[in-house]
């Protein structure tokens, strides 16, 4: 046998002896390793995260500036990055809150939840989320059967009408409309105001308010609407209001307060400055841009 005879053969077998082995301890580590199953609490939860308080930036220059300017903003500042990227846990929690937002946006506010603020519910032409994202004109409009429900159940000519919708955001409505609601009809009542009876629009637009208002005939009615969700927060509320509400209505006859959220308006203080500014539309018997 020559020399580069013996060479391959060492080297075959020296092959052979390393790939019996490699299997061996792969065989070994299958048996020996346990993969941990990580229960659902225990997975921290990004979106949970103050942005405004969590400074990322190693050593700042000026410590307190960076605090105050992070405090100013619900804005992605300050972030620091790595290289020419951003930093895992930005990344991660820019995903998650994107995350929530589209929850917010597909979520329905759950069926018995009108029931529990005593509202009489109806639904807008829309009969799904998808066709109420693509099709904003059917979510302005009732159908006969649920305007029926409307002369039903509740009554006509009040000075007030108070109606909620899901909107953009049913987040908005399940995390406000606790606190707001009450609030809004505790100030008007104590200012001597007759109110309808309350009313959700699933699937509803702002101009909902143009149909029930045709068809109730209150002095005024405000819509408490979610807003669409940005990355910032994805439960955040506006309210319209509109002093003859009717068929026909052009948004400049609108007022609108918006920002109502924990970060924003609280739902208290607004539901508080909602039912001023609505007493001063009925005094003066204007909304939008007729009220100024």
């Amino acid at each position: 046998m020559s020399l580069e005879d013996n060479v391959r053969a060492i080297v075959e077998e020296l092959l052979k002896d390393m790939e019996k082995g490699k299997n061996q301890v792969s065989a070994n580590s299958l048996s020996q390793t346990t993969v941990p199953i990580l229960d659902e609490c225990q997975i921290t939860d990004l979106a949970e995260i103050d942005l405004q308080r969590y400074l990322q930036v190693p050593n700042p220059v000026n410590k307190a500036l960076y605090e105050e300017m992070k405090l100013s903003t619900p804005a992605r500042i300050g972030v620091w990055r790595s290289g020419p990227r951003p930093l895992t846990d930005t990344l991660l929690r820019f995903r998650a809150d994107h995350a929530v937002a589209q929850d917010s946006v597909l979520g329905e506010v759950p069926e018995e939840f009108p029931a529990k603020y005593r509202m009489v519910s109806v639904q807008s032409l829309c009969q799904s989320k998808d066709e109420y994202l693509t099709r904003p004109d059917l979510g302005r409009k009732l159908d006969a059967e649920n305007l029926e429900v409307l002369n039903k159940g509740c009554q006509k000519g009040a000075m007030v009408q108070i109606i909620v919708s899901d909107g953009l955001s049913s987040k908005a409505v399940e995390a406000n409309i606790p606190n707001l609601l009450p609030a809004l009809t505790q100030g008007l009542e104590g200012m001597g105001v007759k109110l309808g009876t309350t009313i959700f629009v699933r699937h509803g637009r702002v101009a909902a308010m143009d149909i029930i208002g045709e068809t109730l005939k209150p002095e005024v009615a405000v819509i408490l609407i979610g807003e669409r969700p940005g990355l910032g927060t994805a439960e955040s509320m506006s309210a319209y209001i509109g002093y003859n509400p009717r068929l026909g209505m052009v948004e400049s006859e609108r007022t609108v307060i918006s920002n109502i959220h924990k970060g924003g308006t609280p739902a208290a203080e607004a539901g508080a400055h909602l039912s001023s500014l609505i007493k001063k539309i009925l005094e003066v018997k204007a909304s939008g841009m007729k009220l100024e």
